[in-house]
C-alpha cells in the first residue's frame, strides 16, 4: 500500500532526499507522493520531522 503525505507536512524535503524511487516530489502546497512508483519502504515515514507521510 503506498504512502501519501497529510496536512501536517512542512515542506522541508527530509523525505523526498530518503525515497530510493525518486516517487516524491514538491507539490504546490507541500511535498506529494506519486502513488504508482512508491514502493512502500517507509524510509519517508522514518525520517519525517513531523510524521507527514503515513500508509494509505
Amino acid at each position: 500500500m503506498a504512502y501519501k503525505i497529510s496536512e501536517d507536512c512542512i515542506s522541508c524535503g527530509t523525505c523526498a532526499a530518503e525515497c530510493p524511487v525518486e516517487a516524491i516530489s514538491e507539490g504546490a502546497s507541500q511535498y506529494e507522493i506519486n502513488a504508482d512508483a512508491c514502493v512502500s519502504c517507509g524510509n519517508c515515514a522514518n525520517v519525517c520531522p513531523v510524521g507527514a507521510p503515513a500508509e494509505e
